[in-house]
This record gives C-alpha cells, structure tokens and sequence, in this order.
C-alpha cells in the first residue's frame, strides 16, 4: 500500500534511530494518510480519496474538495485528483459558477458594505 497523500504529495520520509551510544538505524517515518469520503458540490456525489489529516484540515478550512481543488496547482495532485479537479471544472463551467469562488464570509462582508453605502 502506497503511502502517499492523493492532495499533497506528502510520502514516507527516512531517517534514524540514535541510540545513546550514537548508533544509527534505518527507520521510517510514516505519514498519518487516511481514505476519506467526501462530498463533491459540483459533481453532486461522494468521492472517496486517501489524503493526510494535513489535506484533510486544509479542504475543510477551503469548504469543501471542489475549491480545495481549484485553488491546488497540478503538479501537487495524483493522477486520480487531477481528474476529479478536471471533472470539478468541468461541471462548474456547464452551470456557470467557474468564477465563483468567494467564500461565504468575504461575501457577507460584501453586502455589509453594500448596505452601508445605501444607508
């Protein structure tokens, strides 16, 4: 089983175990990669990706794969992620909501201001 993360990239990594008398061995350091579920707004379904708890707090703090997943640079992506960010773009562009990419909390500020114009 690969350990890597499908968003990030983020793999084992190797180091050593010193001792006390300064004897080095081979170990590895494994990162903490989960298969998740999560739910595509744009696609209108579950995918199941296996991610890092890392990735994991960074879609959540995104709201959500689709725009997690617009914002990555492919180079970042497994083969399986940018497929689903193609799948994302793809589905937003036949609705039209591609350049909608405000989160709710700059959008909010937005009409405050608004509304403080017309007052």
């Amino acid at each position: 089983m690969a350990r890597r993360c499908e968003l990030t990239g983020k793999g084992v990594q190797t180091g050593h175990n010193v001792s006390h008398s300064n004897i080095k061995t081979n170990r590895r350091y494994l990162p903490s990669v989960r298969r998740v579920k999560l739910v595509s707004d744009a696609l209108n379904r579950i995918v199941t990706l296996k991610i890092s708890t890392h990735a994991l707090r960074s879609v959540e703090h995104n709201e959500g794969i689709d725009n997690y997943l617009v914002k990555q640079p492919d180079a970042k992506l497994s083969l399986n992620a940018r497929r689903l960010k193609r799948d994302i773009l793809k589905a937003r562009k036949d609705r039209g909501t591609a350049a909608d990419l405000t989160l709710p909390a700059e959008a909010d500020a937005e009409a405050v201001e608004v509304d403080e114009a017309n007052a």
